[in-house]
């Protein structure tokens, strides 16, 4: 049996997770950039810094649990292809449901700030996902357990 990491070594792990997270958001807002206009594409420009300015708080927050902050991939694989503004719309509340569940997780792992700072992002992050999906969903950031 695998023994039960520390809890500064679970927020280290919820940490690297969620700064995963924001590598690939920040990606993905790429896409949705380019496949959106008008007042979408200011809102897409908007969550894209958002998520640059998260990802650059959590390497320092790596740093600070002791951690080498995991650099982002080359590309991320998209979970469905995105031909045009729905599409793009569709994608970015997807991203931020995912953002959301890996801040979900820091919240749980942490304690002080870094609670508090992660429970901020999470908010963040589903309130994004309602603008773009036209809808907010109960419990952000936690998935159904079947």
């Amino acid at each position: 049996m695998k023994p039960e990491p520390s809890p500064a070594g679970r927020a280290l792990e919820a940490a690297q997770a969620a700064l995963a997270a924001e590598h690939a958001a920040a990606y993905g807002y790429g896409v949705i950039g380019a496949r959106t206009t008008g007042a979408r594409a200011a809102e897409a420009r908007e969550a894209y810094g958002g998520h640059l300015a998260r990802r650059d708080s959590l390497a320092r927050t790596v740093r600070e649990l002791g951690g080498a902050p995991r650099p982002a991939e080359a590309a991320y694989a998209l979970p469905f292809e995105v031909r045009g503004a729905a599409d793009a719309e569709r994608l970015a509340a997807e991203i931020e449901d995912r953002v959301a569940g890996a801040y979900s997780d820091l919240v749980r792992a942490a304690e002080g700030p870094l609670r508090r700072e992660a429970a901020d992002a999470l908010s963040a992050a589903a309130v994004r996902a309602a603008r773009w999906r036209g809808v907010g969903v109960a419990f952000p950031g936690l998935t159904e357990k079947r």
